[in-house]
C-alpha cells in the first residue's frame, strides 16, 4: 500500500460511492457486495437497530408487505381530579379519576421500523431539526451517520485508518433559506466526524467530476463546462485549465434530478392505470350519489415510496375495496391500486420506471413491463420528452446561466462534460449539442464524482466559496 492515498466520498441523495487514488489509478470501493454504488438509505427498527444500503430497503419492503397500518390516537394532555363517594354516615376512601385527552390518530402501533432515504435533501432546512423515531428524537445528523460509518469502514478495509478525505457536496443544497448551504455543510461535517472522518475537505461535486476527467488526459482546449445531472440535483461549473491545474470561473446548481423525473413518470404513466379520474358511486343519506374517486388522497404517498405503506389503512383501502365490489370497467385499475398498497410495491414500480428511462436512452421506444400489476405499456422517446418538457427547460436555463456567470459565450467553451445518471437522457445531450456542437463528452456517469474527490484529496486541491 502506497504511503499516500487520496480518499473521496460522494454521499448522494439517492446513492453513495467512495474511491481511492494512489497517484496513478483510481479504485472504487465496493460498498455493497460486488457493487461500488450503495443506496443512501437507513432503516431503524423498533429496537433502534440500524441497517443501511440495500439491506435497509429490503427490510423496509419485507416488514411492510401485507401489513395493515393501524394508527392510534396520540395523548396530548391528561388531567386528574379527586372524587368522593361518601356521606357523613357512610365514609369511603377518596378516589382519583384521570382523564386523558387525545389528538388525531398519528401513531402507527405496529410499525416495525422506519426507512430514511433522501435525507440529504433536508440538511439545508433549518426547520427540520429532529425526527421522532419510536418516541426517540433523532437529529438529521444521527440519521445519516450510519451510512457514512459504513462507508468509512469499507474504505479502511482497503487502506487502513483514513488520514483525510475529500467529501462531495452539491453547489446548492435544496431549500430556499439564505444560509441553507452553510447549515447543510455544518450538519454533514458533524455526521462525518461521528462516523470517524475527522480531517475533512468539502469539495463541490461538479468540480470533482471535472478533476477526474482532467486526470484522463483526454481533454483538448482550456475551458471546460461540467454538467452533473444526478438523482437529486443538477450541478454545473466552468473551469479554465492551466496545465494540470485549473481555476473555477463559475458554479451553479438547482434541485432537479432523476428522482424528480421518475416521480413525473409515475404520475403521468401509472396514475391513469390506478384509477385517477374514475367516477365512484356511493350510498348517500337518501339516495345514491356519484362523485369522482378521491385519488388525490393517494397521490403523494404513492410517489414517495418510502411512506407508501401508510396507505394500508382502512380509510384508504375501504374506498378501493368498495369500488372493486361495485364492479364495472375500471375494476382492473383499482385492483392494481390495491396490489400496490397491500404489497408495498411502489419501490418496485420506481425500479421499473428507471429501467424504462434507461431503455429510452438506447432506443426510440421501450416497454414498461410490470407483470406483478398486469401492466405492459409502450412509450416512445418523444412521448417521454413531452412528459418532461418543463424540466428540460430548467436544464436549458441553468446551462445558460452558468455560462453567463463565467462571463463567457457558447463558443468560448472548449469541452462540455456530462456526468450523472440523468445526463444519459438523449434530450439532455441534444440541449448541450445545440449550444456546444461537437464538444460534448460523457464521463463515468455514476462514479466520476467519487473518483474526482479522491484525486482532489491526493493533490490537496481546495475550493473557497
Amino acid at each position: 500500500m502506497p504511503e499516500r492515498l487520496g480518499i473521496g466520498i460522494d454521499f448522494g441523495t439517492t446513492n453513495s460511492v467512495a474511491a481511492i487514488f494512489d497517484g496513478e489509478v483510481v479504485t472504487l470501493v465496493h460498498l455493497e457486495t460486488r457493487d461500488p454504488v450503495m443506496p443512501s438509505a437507513t432503516y431503524i427498527d423498533s429496537a433502534l437497530q440500524t441497517d443501511t444500503g440495500k439491506r435497509a430497503i429490503e427490510r423496509y419492503i419485507a416488514d411492510n408487505t401485507s401489513r395493515t397500518v393501524e394508527l392510534i390516537p396520540e395523548i396530548i394532555s391528561e388531567s386528574s381530579q379527586f372524587v368522593e363517594h361518601h356521606d357523613e354516615e357512610n365514609p369511603a376512601p377518596v378516589e382519583t379519576v384521570t382523564q386523558q385527552f387525545y389528538g388525531q390518530p398519528l401513531t402507527d402501533s405496529g410499525l416495525p421500523g422506519r426507512l430514511f432515504r433522501g435525507t440529504k435533501r433536508l440538511l439545508g432546512d433549518e426547520r427540520v431539526r429532529r425526527l421522532l423515531v419510536f418516541d426517540h428524537p433523532f437529529r438529521l445528523v444521527a440519521l445519516i451517520t450510519p451510512i457514512l460509518l459504513r462507508i468509512r469502514k469499507s474504505i479502511e478495509e482497503k487502506t487502513g485508518v483514513i488520514a483525510s478525505a475529500h467529501l462531495g457536496h452539491p453547489v446548492n443544497f435544496e431549500g430556499r433559506d439564505k444560509f441553507r448551504n452553510q447549515l447543510a455543510l455544518s450538519r454533514l461535517s458533524e455526521a462525518y466526524r461521528y462516523a470517524g472522518v475527522h480531517k475533512q475537505s468539502f469539495y463541490p461535486e461538479p468540480i470533482a467530476a471535472a478533476a477526474s476527467y482532467l486526470q484522463t488526459g483526454n481533454i483538448s482546449g482550456e475551458t471546460l463546462l461540467t454538467v452533473d445531472f444526478g438523482g437529486g440535483t443538477l450541478d454545473l461549473c466552468v473551469l479554465r485549465r492551466q496545465g494540470t491545474d485549473f481555476d473555477v470561473m463559475s458554479t451553479h446548481g438547482i434541485a432537479l434530478g432523476g428522482d424528480h423525473i421518475d416521480q413525473r413518470m409515475f404520475r403521468e404513466l401509472l396514475f391513469p392505470l390506478l384509477g385517477k379520474g374514475e367516477m365512484w358511486r356511493r350510498r348517500g343519506m337518501d339516495r345514491e350519489i356519484e362523485t369522482r374517486f378521491p385519488f388525490e388522497d393517494y397521490e403523494d404517498l404513492l410517489v414517495n415510496w418510502a411512506v407508501t405503506y401508510t396507505l394500508n389503512q382502512n380509510r384508504y383501502t375501504t374506498p378501493v375495496m368498495d369500488y372493486i365490489t361495485q364492479g364495472g370497467p375500471a375494476v382492473p385499475k383499482f385492483k392494481r391500486l390495491k396490489e400496490i398498497v397491500k404489497q408495498n410495491a411502489s419501490y418496485l414500480v420506481f425500479q421499473k420506471l428507471k429501467d424504462l428511462k434507461a431503455a429510452l436512452s438506447e432506443s426510440e421506444a421501450a416497454v414498461l413491463d410490470i407483470p406483478e400489476l398486469d401492466i405492459e405499456l409502450e412509450l416512445s422517446r418523444s412521448q417521454f420528452e413531452s412528459m418532461i418538457t418543463d424540466q428540460l427547460k430548467q436544464v436549458e436555463q441553468v446551462v445558460d446561466e452558468t455560462v453567463n456567470m463565467a462571463g463567457l459565450r457558447y463558443n468560448d467553451i472548449d469541452v462540455v462534460l456530462r456526468t450523472g445518471g440523468s445526463s444519459l437522457i438523449p434530450a439532455v445531450t441534444r440541449i448541450l449539442e445545440a449550444r456546444f456542437p461537437g464538444r460534448v463528452d460523457l464521463h463515468d456517469p455514476f462514479t466520476s464524482v467519487a473518483a474526482g474527490l479522491a484525486i482532489a484529496n491526493f493533490r490537496g486541491l481546495t475550493f473557497t466559496h
